[in-house]
């Protein structure tokens, strides 16, 4: 019996034991797998460690810069504020006083108290204020400081900023304030070389959440976006904004359109739009297109300069040859002279040139080039595909050849639309010896961490569509368009400069077909070219039926912008006058020398004999820094800026100062000025007579409506040129059907 009980126990005791040293080794099994795989039930162990005793913070990039040529910033990232409004009155500072509160902040945001006051009242931990309390200024920022009020508190974000404001905005493009999306322009297009890569920084820490001392940590750097450097120049596209801001407010178009090029290299040197936009202010944007490279219209008698250097390169052309102006009959079709037909009887082609004659140019294209050889010209020249700039949304020509009616239109611009880029580019063919350049805008891209390029520009030639001999013929005859009593490019006429270039009227189809009538619904143009004997810079503009009176030429808007752009453009690229006694005004240029380390005293004196206006900053007794490089040429009664060694100069009066006066400020001060309007300034903060050191960016409002600054070197009128007449008005009014 005891036996029988002992077996049993033993049995137990075995079946105990090897219950047990199952179990043990299911635990052990399942700890060397959790050892192994780091998981449990797909909770990854590792990661949940490192989430509990380790801390990940990010690092931000920033977003890539967007330069002019000269290195001046027209995109950048900079710092922001929003404001935050703490409601709870569990923390040591809140808003106790929401009325209070509401009525100062008000008056500093522009904002209504009573809708300020009813967020100041919800039942919330903290609250943000609304649109305009979110990206404000550092200059914003210290005027809410300045109330000192309780529980409002500032949040700092990276936004995108444009500082020169409306300036190339259709070339720059912009991005949301937060950089999140990139929504037009280069900003969009160059986006992969522009956006940042942010990094982080990961260490361990205690229960505490804090870090442990000596502790490892692991930097994953982040990675800047690239800087982009342009081909724009920004004194002269500063000269192409005024002087289309001016016409925007004397003609009010409904649109305009300008485009500055290097004749030798195919560098845009300036480019804009009227409607234009700020960047800054997106949201209020009512123009989204770039007319210069996506708008394809009418070119009108500019396009008469690429049929005239076909005839001449096919031999066919014969100046003093004559024909008989004012209408002439193409099938069942008649072309007219845009004196309603008149014309002037039997001239010379040249003089045909002059006055812009429709009849002759539609007899070169029939009789003398043939239809097939225009074509092969239009192909040449590059009208029916895009020039390839590296701007986004760029529009081919269309080009109209169906009937033997429309090559004699498309001769002299009408039927066939092309865009204001494409007639750049075929003019470097004419102002570079024949050698057609490819436009770009982009000059360079920078990895500025690294420092390496990353992309160059470099000139190319399209192609040659005609010789050096006929390109120079054809610059003497459009020389004559500017200078000849029958011309129809009169108004273009710079002192100091032949210019060699052709106006153009073209009309505006409507629905239904037809094209508009009356006075000034056309689109005014002119492309010109100078020093006309070697030209340097080509220059387009376009304005876009301009509100004129009964005896006002649609030459006016276009001439005033034309010759402010190219003169300023001549002036800016160190070219000479053609003949030294016929510079635009009685003074010649003055040249700035360097005046570092000189009396500041003595240097204004001097300069202001020589006609310069000169303004000091702070009343220290030498120049440390001055607004212009040595060897800088200068028009009378431009401004110089000079800064002095004074430890605490005073914030300057920039009363009326013009947009191009207050960068020069910008770059001699190193104050960053945020710009809002245009024109000349009406209003400074912070005010004159405060200490500029310590200050890092002065807000500066702009307007049309104030001008004492309007010197020669801003504003130039066009009193002593002739009036455009009916007869010498290219009021494409010019094809008519029997």
């Amino acid at each position: 019996m005891e036996e029988v009980k002992m077996n049993r126990l033993t049995k137990r005791a075995l079946l105990f034991l090897s219950l047990l040293l199952l179990a043990v080794f299911v635990l052990f099994s399942r700890f060397v797998y959790i050892q192994a795989a780091k998981e449990v039930q797909g909770t990854d162990l590792e990661e949940l460690l490192n989430q509990r005793w380790s801390q990940t913070q990010t690092i931000e990039g920033k977003r890539g810069s967007i330069h002019d040529r000269n290195g001046d910033v027209l995109a950048e990232e900079i710092s922001s504020y929003t404001i935050i409004a703490i409601l709870d009155e569990r923390f040591e500072s809140y808003v106790e006083d929401p009325r209070e509160t509401a009525q100062k902040l008000g008056q500093v945001l522009d904002m209504d108290p009573h809708q300020l006051e009813g967020m100041l009242t919800r039942d919330a931990v903290q609250v943000e204020l609304g649109p305009k309390a979110k990206n404000i200024s550092f200059e914003k920022k210290r005027e809410v400081e300045k109330l000192e009020l309780d529980g409002i508190l500032f949040r700092e974000d990276p936004r995108r900023y444009y500082p020169k404001q409306t300036f190339a905005s259709h070339i720059l493009g912009y991005t949301e304030r937060d950089m999140s999306v990139a929504r037009m322009g280069l900003e969009s297009s160059l986006d992969d070389y522009l956006k940042e890569t942010n990094g982080q920084i990961t260490y361990q820490k205690d229960g505490r959440n804090r870090r442990l001392v000596n502790a490892e940590e692991f930097i994953e750097e982040p990675e800047n976006g690239k800087d982009v450097y342009l081909t724009l120049d920004s004194r002269i596209q500063m000269a192409i904004e005024q002087t289309m801001n001016q016409v925007q407010e004397e003609y009010d178009p409904e649109r305009m359109m300008a485009i500055v090029a290097n004749a030798k290299t195919g560098e845009i040197l300036g480019m804009s739009n009227r409607p234009s936009f700020n960047p800054n202010q997106y949201e209020d944007i009512e123009n989204y297109t770039n007319f210069n490279v996506t708008s394809s219209f009418e070119p009108g008698s500019t396009m008469k300069v690429f049929s005239l250097a076909a005839a001449i390169e096919e031999g066919v052309y014969n100046g003093e040859e004559t024909f008989e102006s004012g209408s002439y009959e193409v099938t069942d079709r008649t072309v007219r002279d845009h004196n309603q037909g008149r014309g002037w009887g039997e001239i010379t082609y040249n003089e045909g040139v002059q006055r812009s004659s429709n009849v002759a140019f539609s007899k070169l294209a029939l009789e003398k080039l043939g239809p097939e050889s225009l074509y092969n010209y239009i192909d040449a020249f590059g009208f029916r595909d895009v020039t390839g700039i590296d701007l986004p949304n760029e529009s081919p020509g269309l080009i109209a050849e169906q009937y033997t009616i429309d090559a004699a239109t498309t001769a002299f611009g009408q039927g066939t639309a092309i865009t204001p880029i494409q007639q750049i580019q075929a003019a470097t063919a004419i102002a570079n010896g024949g050698k057609m350049m490819t436009p770009f805008v982009i000059d360079r891209i920078v990895d500025s961490q690294k420092g390496e390029v990353l992309h160059e520009n470099e000139p190319e030639i399209k192609g040659e569509p005609v010789s050096e001999e006929t390109a120079n013929q054809v610059l003497e005859i459009l020389e004559t368009v500017v200078t000849a009593e029958e011309g129809t490019g009169r108004p273009f006429a710079i002192e100091g400069f032949d210019v060699a270039g052709k106006t153009g009227t073209a009309q505006i189809p409507q629905e239904g077909g037809g094209y508009l009538a009356g006075h000034g619904n056309h689109i005014h143009s002119f492309i010109g070219m100078a020093p006309a004997d070697d030209p340097e810079v080509v220059v387009y503009v376009a304005v876009d039926r301009p509100d004129l009176e009964g005896h006002q030429a649609g030459s006016e808007p276009v001439s005033l912008i034309f010759k402010q752009v190219m003169e300023q453009s001549l002036q800016y690229l160190n070219i000479t006058p053609t003949e030294e006694d016929e510079v635009a005004s009685v003074h010649d240029n003055i040249e700035i020398d360097d005046y570092e380390g000189e009396k500041a005293q003595s240097v204004k004196e001097e300069l202001a004999e020589q006609g310069l206006k000169v303004t000091l900053i702070g009343d220290g007794e030498s120049v440390i820094r001055q607004s212009h490089a040595e060897g800088t040429e200068l028009m009378y009664g431009e401004k110089v800026i000079l800064m002095t060694n004074d430890e605490n100069p005073e914030v300057p009066d920039v009363s009326n100062w013009s947009l191009r006066n207050i960068y020069l400020l910008e770059k001699v001060t190193g104050v960053d000025m945020e710009v809002e309007g245009t024109g000349f300034v009406t209003k400074q903060t912070p005010p004159p007579g405060g200490n500029l050191n310590g200050l890092s960016r002065m807000i500066i409002e702009l307007s049309l409506t104030s001008g004492e600054e309007q010197t020669e070197e801003e504003i130039e009128t066009d009193n002593d040129s002739p009036e455009e007449t009916e007869e010498n008005e290219e009021d494409e009014e010019e094809f008519f059907m029997d």
